[in-house]
């Protein structure tokens, strides 16, 4: 979504619809298009029919858009994220096979955070996250630990996904000072009603962490301190690979 102003170059205009794409766990509408972006409708009729040409959108027979299949080729083609993605999967299948819940590999992506990986399995607690996918960062476990670690204040408007969610900036600063004493971060269903999560830093060769692991589930199926212990065990693992 934009800050209510269209963008100005065609570039920028087709990267917007792309993105809102993206963001969606289902097809849009072009209204609803044209919405998300500030585009007018023309315009995004327009861009929208040769997007659908080049592959990177495809218009279901509802008229509906969605995210193409040469877009998820060209995404699955970026060397950074597959390169960590590959190097954390045997990590994450572990903490799935040990837990059998939700298990997540996520980096920071502005004031969000994106999850790169996302293991789950018929026993798992059903929840909202998926790969490509993104939730705001000061409402998730793995977001909070980028937050606790990022010189910069976090926005000053923050939305609120369920009645636990931190809005208020002291909460959130005692939460994040919190975080960063006890080494991995918790949500107590902030971002989702029933659920919650403990994620624990990975480190490249900085100071801050590159991506977080998380585990995700039912929060009266989950020991967050014997799941801490757990998280933190596979996340210094990686870490100790990544920086080797």
């Amino acid at each position: 979504m934009t800050d209510g102003q269209a963008p100005k170059s065609v570039l920028a205009r087709g990267a917007s619809l792309l993105r809102a794409c993206g963001e969606s766990a289902h097809a849009l509408s072009l209204a609803e298009l044209a919405l998300r972006t500030g585009l007018p409708k023309p315009s995004a009729h327009r861009l929208l029919g040769e997007l659908v040409r080049l592959g990177l959108v495809e218009r279901a027979a509802d008229g509906r858009y969605r995210v193409g299949l040469a877009l998820f080729v060209l995404g699955q083609s970026a060397p950074s994220a597959r390169e960590l993605r590959d190097t954390a999967l045997p990590y994450l299948g572990d903490l799935h096979q040990e837990t059998h819940e939700n298990v997540h590999l996520a980096v920071p992506d502005g004031p969000d955070t994106l999850f790169l990986e996302k293991i789950t399995g018929r026993r798992a607690t059903p929840i909202v996250s998926r790969t490509g996918g993104r939730l705001p960062a000061h409402c998730t476990a793995t977001g909070k630990l980028f937050l606790a670690h990022d010189p910069r204040p976090p926005r000053s408007v923050l939305p609120r996904l369920t009645p636990r969610t931190l809005v208020l900036p002291g909460q959130l600063a005692r939460d994040l000072a919190a975080t960063r004493a006890r080494g991995y971060g918790v949500n107590l269903e902030e971002a989702e009603v029933g659920v919650s999560a403990v994620a624990a830093p990975v480190y490249g060769r900085g100071a801050r962490p590159i991506a977080a692991i998380s585990v995700t589930g039912g929060t009266r199926r989950l020991d967050m301190d014997r799941l801490g212990t757990k998280v933190c065990a596979a996340a210094r693992a990686l870490t100790r690979l990544l920086s080797a």
